[in-house]
This record gives C-alpha cells, sequence and structure tokens, in this order.
C-alpha cells in the first residue's frame, strides 16, 4: 500500500470491516448528542431515493424517535425533504426510500423556479449561458439552501450524505451538498453503508439502486461510477487498504489530489495544505 493511501484511508477514518450493529449505535448517538449539544429541535436532510439519503435518513429518524422516549417529549423532530428539479424521473424510488425512513415530517420543495431564475439572471447579467455542468452546480446549492432556510424556520440543523466513498474523490458540490451542519456517514465507503441498510432491514431496491448525482439536464441520470471513471468497488477496495489494479489507483489518487480544496475550509494565510 502506497504512502498516499495510507494517508487517504487515516483521513477518512475507513476501517477494513465494521460490525454494522456497532455503526448503526454510534452514528445514532452522534445525531442525538450534537443536537442536545445545539439546543436545536431536530434535523433537515434531502432526500434523492438513493442509499446515501436513505440510510443517513432513516438514522436520524431512530435518533429523534429515541430522544422523544428518552425525555418524554414531542420535541425532537426530522423534516425530510424531497428537492425535485422539476419532475424527477425516479420519483417512485424516492417515495419507496421515505416510507422506509418514516420520517415525523415530509416536504416537497421545487427548485425548478429557483435555479431557472438564477440561469436567466446570470445570462441577463453576464451575456453568456451558464454550461449545463455549472447548472448542475447551481441545483445541488439550491438545494442545500432550502435546505438551510426550512432548518432556520424550524430551528433545526441540516444533514450531509457525504461518506468515504463520496469524499476520495470530491464528487460533491463545493458549498451544495458539501454544505452542512453534521455528516453521520463520515468513515463509510460505499459498501458498508449497504451493509447498514441491510441490517436496517431496507428492501434492495434501495441499497443496489445505481448512484447518480442527476444534475445535468444533457445527462440525466448519469451514473457516478460514469462520470468518476471508476467503479465504487474499486474505491471501496482502496479505501480498505486492499490491492488493486494501478489504473484504478491512480484514478481515484487523481481525483482526491485534484479536489483537496472540497474537503477544506476556506484558505488563510496560515494554512499550509495547499502549499
Amino acid at each position: 500500500m502506497s504512502e498516499l493511501q495510507q494517508e487517504i484511508i487515516k483521513a477518512l477514518r475507513v476501517k477494513p470491516s465494521i460490525d454494522p450493529k456497532e455503526e448503526i449505535r454510534s452514528r445514532i448517538q452522534l445525531l442525538k448528542d450534537y443536537l442536545k449539544k445545539s439546543g436545536l429541535n431536530g434535523y433537515v436532510l434531502g432526500i434523492s431515493g438513493g442509499q446515501d439519503s436513505s440510510l443517513a435518513g432513516r438514522l436520524i429518524q431512530l435518533a429523534m424517535e429515541e430522544l422523544n422516549k428518552e425525555e418524554g417529549t414531542d420535541k425532537y423532530t426530522f423534516y425530510a425533504m424531497r428537492l425535485p428539479y422539476g419532475v424527477q424521473g425516479d420519483e417512485e424510488d424516492a417515495q419507496k426510500a421515505l416510507d422506509f425512513i418514516q420520517p415525523y415530517h415530509r416536504i416537497t420543495y421545487n427548485i425548478k423556479n429557483a435555479v431557472d431564475a438564477s440561469f436567466n439572471q446570470f445570462q441577463k447579467s453576464i451575456g453568456e449561458e451558464l454550461s449545463d455542468f455549472v447548472k448542475g452546480n447551481t441545483k445541488a446549492r439550491e438545494r442545500m439552501k432550502a435546505q438551510y432556510d426550512v432548518g432556520a424556520h424550524y430551528g433545526c440543523l441540516v444533514v450531509g450524505t457525504d461518506h468515504a466513498a463520496e469524499a476520495v474523490t470530491g464528487f460533491f458540490t463545493k458549498f451544495g451538498d458539501g454544505a452542512c451542519d453534521i455528516t453521520p456517514l463520515f468513515g463509510l465507503n460505499k459498501r458498508q453503508g449497504k451493509a447498514l441498510l441491510k441490517e436496517l432491514g431496507a428492501e434492495e431496491g434501495i441499497y443496489e439502486k445505481v448512484p447518480t448525482a442527476d444534475l445535468e439536464d444533457n445527462r440525466p441520470g448519469l451514473p457516478d461510477e460514469v462520470a468518476l471513471g471508476v467503479t465504487y468497488e474499486q474505491i471501496d477496495d482502496y479505501l480498505e487498504g486492499k490491492e488493486m489494479e494501478d489504473s484504478a489507483r491512480k484514478t481515484i489518487e487523481g481525483h482526491y489530489l485534484k479536489t483537496e480544496h472540497k474537503r477544506q475550509l476556506p484558505v488563510t494565510l496560515y494554512d499550509r495544505w495547499w502549499r
């Protein structure tokens, strides 16, 4: 194993193997403890219908139910938000995920008008059109803005779904889905997240669904693995310290080095990580 691979595994806190029950328990406890420390009322999370938001959502709901039972209250809550751009092609999957999560509250917040207004204003102000790729990032940032608006309104924290297989490739939008208050999936890779969902009783369609950011109009439903040029199986093997082919290793490490800025706070005079 290379020195860089060891450094990445250490930085992202990935274990070579896990006990799903223990991981579920520790992450539920994190959500409970941090919420109580904050003094706020609950959590907000955007639900796409994929593996990551389904797992995070179920952990949040279980944490809130435990807190309410322990304290004999109904104060603690969870707002699960659907955030489609117009009509989402896999809306049925998202509804199945919500049925599995069983959140206290469901909100549908269509971002299309806000994103289109931003797109049109850019063209009007700059005289050029945003690329489809950049418009996709605008969708991700609008979704996070909406979650923070709802969180502020109800006195709740915003949850992110970042995990190790996403973090190592930087496969998220900076200040979009990468912006949040807490990341209960941190340290898990994709197959480990799948193991937690199985332990929680999720149906196969949730954890076997092909991962996609689905942000581009011109390439709707583009699988993550196509965009990344490497499979999640290869990424997970890398994060677990397993031997693998050089081409996949180089692709993963290339993504990691190129996207380091996404995993850091804004640079100050005193930061050295980029030098």
